[in-house]
Order: structure tokens, then C-alpha cells, then sequence
């Protein structure tokens, strides 16, 4: 067969990949931008970002990290995605596959651990809520975690209404002048449904009846406790969120790989002789053309 009468076939990327993983990524690019925006928002107003060495000042755990952290990732993560499959860059698509399973395993290896080494994260998580017993009312977005999780979990503590002697504000010492001597915040309180209006003073003076007189005030179990318990009564909705998150990482790399691949294929196809017949078809559709133009008829 002459070479003028051969026809170049080659691969092609699917648009369908292409601009399912470009909706897939941008959504969490936007995503990412909010949380990012909300957690500089948050630390804008409370004068971080005038005065960064004060992010290690606090005692406890500030929750505006998570806004910062996962939305820095989300960020990251969508950017490369999102223009990697409108370019067709394949060194972004890489960077988008790779970072993503590096997730993917960390988290397979904390699950992994958590399930191994329970009793440590046990004490770790009781550490934790103690350290931020001891800080609560060093910063307004801990104070509100807090007293959002004792709200939630109907809980008061670590292990019990006693460990908010940790904080110098409620601890029973006679040198604490604090009115809130001896209590505990108002988010241990049981609430009274005919209530409209929160009694931010219900667990004043609380800690210096004895134990069953405390019961009909404020709750008495702690946190670490009922978390187990609300994680327990929950697992089967935990678990599904967790596997949900797995396998959409799992598709985005799958459509990520796939598409490097069709790339790479397009690539491939562009030999020396694929270029010479596409050259060789351009000049005689321009002959074409140009015959077509010089005819009177």
C-alpha cells in the first residue's frame, strides 16, 4: 500500500475520564479554599496571624487547625487534579495520584494501629482532653469544642467532673479567688427542657456536694467513657463513612492513572512516521485547497 493511501489512527484521551476527574477535583479545590478561608478568617480574628508566635502559646489544642490542615490538603490535592486533567499534565496527575495514596495509607495505618494498640489510644485520648481541661479558657474556639463535645456526649471530664480541678479556674484550692471555684462549666449541667435561656452559672460550687447530690445537676460520666460507648452504638455509620472516603480516594486514583495512561498513549503514537504522514496529509489538503481555488468552476 502506497504511503498516500495509509491512515493514522491514533489513540485518544477519554473525554469522558478527563472531564469527570476535572468536576470530581474541582469541587474539592472549592472545598479546600473554604475551610482554608475559614481557618485564616478564624485566626484573623483572634490576632494569630499579627502575631504568629502566639500559635504555640496555647496550651491546648486549637480547632482552627483542622479548618487549616484539611483544608490546605483539599486545596493541594484539588488544584493538581482539577488543572493536571484539563492540561492533560501528566507530572501533576503523578503528584495528584501519589499524595493521594500517601493518604490513603496513612489512614489505613492509623486505622490499622488504632485497632492494634487500643489501650494507648485510650490514654492518649484521655491525655488530650485533660491537656485541654487545663486550657480552657486560654482560647474561645477550645472552650467552645468543649464544651460542644460535654453537650453532646452528656459528659463532663475526662473521666469524670472531678478532673476540671486540672483547671485553675474550677480546681477546689483555698488560694483560687475564681467564683468558679470548686465548678464545673455550664456544659456538664443537665438541662431543664422548660429552660429558654442557658444558665451559664448552673455548675457553680457543683463539686463540693458529695456524689449523688452532683447526679441531679450535672452529669457525671466522663467523656472518654461515653465516646467509647456513642462509637460503639455507631460503628456501623462510622464504618461506612470511613470505607466511603477509602474508595472515592481509591477512584480518583484510579481515574488519575487511567488517564496518565491515555496520555502517554497519545504520546507514544507521535513517532517520526506518525509525524511525517500527518505532514503529508496537511500538504495535500492544502494542494486540495489551493486547486480548488485556481479553478474557474
Amino acid at each position: 500500500m502506497s504511503r498516500k493511501h495509509r491512515q493514522f489512527k491514533g489513540a485518544e484521551v477519554s473525554c469522558c475520564v478527563k472531564y469527570f476527574l476535572f468536576g470530581f477535583n474541582i469541587v474539592f479545590w472549592l472545598l479546600g479554599a473554604a475551610f482554608l478561608g475559614i481557618g485564616l478568617w478564624a485566626w484573623a480574628e483572634k490576632g494569630v496571624l499579627s502575631n504568629l508566635s502566639s500559635i504555640t502559646d496555647l496550651g491546648g489544642f486549637d480547632p482552627v487547625w483542622l479548618f487549616i490542615v484539611v483544608g490546605g490538603v483539599m486545596f493541594i490535592l484539588g488544584f493538581a487534579g482539577c488543572i493536571g486533567a484539563l492540561r492533560e499534565n501528566t507530572l501533576l496527575l503523578k503528584f495528584f495520584s501519589v499524595f493521594l495514596g500517601l493518604i490513603f495509607f496513612l489512614e489505613l495505618t492509623a486505622g490499622i494501629l488504632a485497632f492494634v494498640f487500643k489501650d494507648w489510644i485510650k490514654d492518649q485520648l484521655n491525655f488530650f482532653i485533660n491537656n485541654n481541661v487545663k486550657a480552657y479558657r486560654d482560647d474561645i474556639d477550645l472552650q467552645n469544642l468543649i464544651d460542644f463535645a460535654q453537650e453532646y456526649w452528656s459528659c463532663c471530664g475526662a473521666h469524670g467532673p472531678d478532673d476540671w480541678n486540672l483547671n485553675i479556674y474550677f480546681n477546689c484550692t483555698d488560694r483560687n479567688p475564681s467564683r468558679e471555684r470548686c465548678g464545673v462549666p455550664f456544659s456538664c449541667c443537665i438541662k431543664d427542657p422548660a429552660e429558654d435561656v442557658i444558665n451559664t452559672q448552673c455548675g457553680y460550687d457543683v463539686r463540693q456536694h458529695v456524689e449523688l447530690d452532683r447526679q441531679r445537676f450535672i452529669y457525671t460520666k466522663g467523656c472518654v467513657g461515653q465516646f467509647e460507648k456513642w462509637l460503639q452504638d455507631n460503628l456501623i455509620i462510622v464504618a461506612g463513612v470511613f470505607v466511603g472516603i477509602a474508595l472515592l480516594q481509591i477512584f480518583g486514583i484510579c481515574l488519575a492513572q487511567n488517564l496518565v495512561s491515555d496520555i502517554r498513549a497519545v504520546k507514544a503514537n507521535w513517532t517520526p512516521e506518525n509525524s511525517e504522514i500527518r505532514s503529508h496529509g496537511q500538504q495535500q489538503q492544502k494542494k486540495k485547497t489551493k486547486q480548488g481555488k485556481m479553478s474557474p468552476f
